[in-house]
């Protein structure tokens, strides 16, 4: 929390002013100092401000091609629900149940109240539908969660949800959601039926919800860190986001510079922020803070330009016309506003009632007597809307396209129409079976194109903010600790005595053991191996099928993803990924790994058809398919549970599900890691969900990048205390991270991958730590190489994955160890250390005799090795 600054010397506004006016960065210091600027009179200090503001819009019209262009968005306002579970004490637009039933209202807007005003709305040119409601009354009020019940619905947001798509379908407006407080999955689950989402994040000022008397106390969703946590992660999934500040609720100038540098850190991140409200307090009668003063006219406008001079010119800044007087707009635009905002021709603004709307024709003529030119725009701002990719669901673009101009801007005086919500078939028909389709192939012969994605500098986020925050992981210091450390003999002797028993601290120890000690390490998790699995060494034969690698999850470690439009970027049709099926079955497999990246026209029910397509190609292959990743994908496409997501795939056809996605599970490193991909909570949810539904798992560790040992512990608590709750794990697999196309590493955020030491010591210590739960150690051949595997063989793993057929992800990503090996190369591999080589199935059993010996025939062979072109 920052700490308010005494009010300044008028020499330090005239020294803050001066920076302002060179354009200067402004440190938060001399952003508190401008908020003291007052005098309109010219060269005083706030005309001083305002004329610097206003400079910096004016640039930022210019480079966006809309020189004086002033935007606003023509809106009907729904007010889904007026009950709410908290009790902000300045509000006015939440109400009681009692309140509801003495006007003879419903806790919720029925759907035909819904349409209703959409409709209405359409038929007077407007073409954004603005949700706004409380946050999840079902929680506080009973009436709320029956008459959801009643309705059909298990929460708030699944109405939502439905109402959305009703109006896209009937009415073509463009949905705006404001619901609040969301979790990661419920912004996925509403992505789709949105144009974009918006959440104020008012203040930073924690005070002024923990301390009693606060406007926000005893309301669970102003906490400012969960606010913030919304903003993160709205940036993430690649949501188009309205945020913004509310001024004069009792927060200092430090709180408020505070605030709006947090919301310019978070739009650095993700470039998800379109527009950044600085509202005005309003006091309203009948409230806890009726008697509060409102903001004062020349406190908020130099509010107002120093946000601007903060967020800089590419940022939209928005002011609630209806919250100053007309005589005042001409100010807010000299102090660097450039957009009104949602203004309705038809509904009152539901949260300020007391405060109608200007008439648009009025808006427009104060506009222009300000120098400005008032352009209507759509509900997501139009850099969203010209390049819709990750930023607008293709189930969405088709209605945002008819109503948009070839500047992403409204299309002025077009009505909007109803259109299907639905998967986009056509588009995912039209991608299947093109691209660079023999890249399975060609990586070990051709090669990739390049060694990143066309959209590199723009896809991953602010890689100079990561950097910053990544220094300790590649400063090149060593995590070993001198040979013969006591802790680390401390510890062997507790590990010899009970593998899975040790302490954090002893199994850190342990990792970062050197030397003899290493040897020591490594020599007993292969005694539990030993105990546990016997000399055999596993293997599977199986295929991978990559079904796209078309993906704007933006993970910063893939070097496998490609936008649509990239040289190496490829879909299977469903034929060719039949065929692959049919190609692993004649070279004796037993298993397809299936796997792809997130395609922005992937069907939800995509899924189900690839599971179909592959059982019945082979239906006695064991299909071991998507990522908990892939699952949050497909659930919030079909707007299915994560349970019935799961259940319907193993009807599919599915009988396994791979436990990659995890990377780290913490949440710190995978927001390093990735911008998009689920978090550490979403995956464990899905992982224990399958195991539930039936459906094994493996378990997975990507590690050497951003990461410490610690985290290395930490995960693998977590994933044994997951295995206790369902038994679900089959395997547990170590992936070293593979640096040199990684675009985390180009970007000089990563380390180059871990050591050889870390390797051994790592597998040693999950061997120890998951003694008891998880009996399957495996060792990845791709990333490691042969002499790599058989050090990991000799130091606790007991298993090599598979045959692979093809492996594109690692090889994408730099791997120099092949995509494919044969039963003969595997089976070598572990007689160079002494150990026998068994052929085994997904759940470690003995293949039946024909499968063995289609694998080991001639044409078996021929089919398993593929043609290299």
């Amino acid at each position: 929390m920052s700490t308010a600054l005494p009010a300044p010397s008028e020499s330090a506004v005239r020294r803050a002013l001066t920076r302002a006016e060179r354009g200067v960065t402004l440190d938060a210091t001399e952003a508190e100092t401008l908020l003291h600027a007052r005098g309109l009179a010219d060269g005083e200090p706030l005309d001083r401000l305002l004329t610097a503001a206003g400079r910096v819009r004016d640039a930022g019209l210019a480079s966006a091609g809309r020189p004086g262009a002033v935007t606003y968005s023509r809106k009907v306002f729904i007010p889904l629900t007026h009950l709410c579970r908290d009790r902000c004490h300045y509000c006015t637009f939440v109400t009681t149940p009692g309140q509801l039933r003495a006007e003879g209202k419903a806790p919720f807007l029925s759907p035909d109240e819904v349409l209703d005003i959409a409709r209405q709305g359409a038929a007077l040119g407007c073409k954004e539908a603005l949700f706004t409601l409380g946050d999840r009354p079902e929680d506080r009020w009973p009436v709320a969660a029956e008459w959801l019940e009643a309705h059909g619905f298990d929460s708030t947001l699944g109405y939502l949800r439905a109402m959305a798509v009703r109006v896209l379908e009937e009415t073509g407006l463009l949905p705006h959601l404001n619901p609040g407080v969301l979790s990661w999955e419920e912004i996925q689950r509403l992505k789709p039926v949105s144009a974009s989402m918006g959440m104020m994040l008012e203040t930073t000022a924690t005070r002024l919800w923990s301390e009693k008397g606060g406007p926000h106390f005893g309301s669970p969703d102003k906490e400012p860190a969960v606010r913030l946590r919304v903003l993160e992660d709205a940036g993430r999934s690649a949501v188009p986001f309205t945020t913004g500040v509310l001024l004069g609720i009792g927060e200092d100038y430090a709180e408020r510079v505070e605030a709006i540098a947090a919301i310019r850190a978070s739009a650095r991140r993700h470039g998800h922020v379109q527009e950044v409200i600085v509202q005005n307090f309003r006091a309203k009668p009948r409230t806890a803070m009726a008697a509060h003063d409102d903001l004062g006219l020349q406190e908020y406008v130099a509010a107002v330009a120093v946000t601007r001079l903060l967020l800089g010119p590419a940022a939209r800044v928005q002011a609630p016309p209806n919250l100053s007087d007309s005589t005042e707009l001409g100010l807010l635009l000299r102090a660097g506003v450039d957009d009104w905002g949602g203004v309705s021709p038809l509904t009152p603004d539901h949260v300020n009632p007391e405060r109608p709307w200007p008439n648009i024709d009025k808006l427009a003529e104060l506009t222009a007597d300000a120098g400005f030119t008032l352009r209507e725009r759509l509900a997501a701002q139009p850099g969203y809307v010209t390049s819709p990719e990750p930023w607008l669901d293709p189930r969405v673009r088709p209605h945002v396209s008819a109503l948009a101009g070839p500047d992403g801007l409204a299309v002025e005086g077009r009505l909007p129409v109803g259109l299907p919500w639905q998967e986009p078939d056509e588009a995912w028909t039209a991608a299947a079976g093109t691209g660079r389709v023999d890249l399975h192939t060609e990586i070990d012969t051709v090669g990739r194109t390049g060694d990143r994605r066309s959209d590199f500098d723009a896809v991953y986020g602010d890689w100079a903010e990561l950097r910053s925050r990544t220094e300790s992981a590649r400063d090149g210091h060593s995590t070993a600790l001198a040979a013969g450390d006591p802790e680390v003999h401390a510890a062997l002797r507790h590990a010899e005595a009970d593998p899975a028993g040790l302490s954090d601290a002893e199994y850190l120890a342990l990792l970062g053991a050197d030397g003899p000690d290493l040897e020591g390490l490594a020599a007993l998790a292969d005694a539990v191996r030993r105990d546990v699995n016997g000399d055999d060494v596993t293997y599977v034969v199986n295929r991978n099928v990559n079904f796209t690698n078309v993906c704007y999850t933006g993970c910063r470690f893939c070097a496998f993803a490609q936008r649509r439009t990239d040289a190496d970027a490829f879909t299977l049709s469903m034929q060719q990924v039949g065929d692959r099926v049919d190609e692993a079955w004649a070279g004796g497999a037993t298993e397809i790994c299936m796997q792809g990246g997130i395609h922005p026209d992937l069907p939800g029910t995509a899924y189900f058809e690839l599971a179909r397509e592959v059982k019945s190609r082979r239906p006695d292959i064991h299909l071991h398919a998507f990522s908990p990743m892939e699952v949050v994908n497909g659930a919030a496409r079909t707007g299915l549970s994560y349970r019935d997501f799961l259940t319907a795939a193993k009807e599919a056809g599915v009988d396994s599900l791979p436990g990659t996605a995890a990377e780290i599970l913490d949440d710190d490193v995978r927001w390093v890691l990735t911008k998009g991909k689920l978090p550490a909570a979403a995956w464990l949810e899905i992982v224990r969900t399958a195991h539930e539904v039936g459906l094994p798992t493996t378990s997975t560790m990507m590690y050497g990048h951003v990461d410490t040992p610690a985290h290395w512990v930490a995960h693998l608590r977590t994933l044994a205390a997951l295995q206790d709750q369902t038994g679900g794990f089959r395997e547990f697999v170590l992936l070293p991270f593979v640096h040199h196309n990684a675009p985390i590493y180009l970007a000089g955020v990563a380390r180059p991958g871990p050591t050889n030491r870390e390797n051994r010591a790592v597998h040693a210590v999950a061997r120890l730590l998951l003694h008891g739960r998880i009996d399957n150690i495996q060792t990845s051949w791709v990333k490691l190489g042969d002499v790599g595997t058989q050090a990991m063989l000799d130091g606790g793993a007991n298993d090599l994955g598979g045959t692979l057929m093809e492996e594109t992800i690692s090889r994408m990503a730099g791997s120099g160890n092949g995509s494919l090996k044969t039963i003969a190369e595997l089976e070598a591999m572990a007689a160079a250390i002494g150990r026998p080589a068994r052929q085994r199935t997904t759940e470690y059993g003995t293949p039946s005799a024909e499968r063995m010996a289609t694998a080991r025939s001639e044409s078996g062979r021929a089919a398993l090795t593929l043609k290299l072109v």
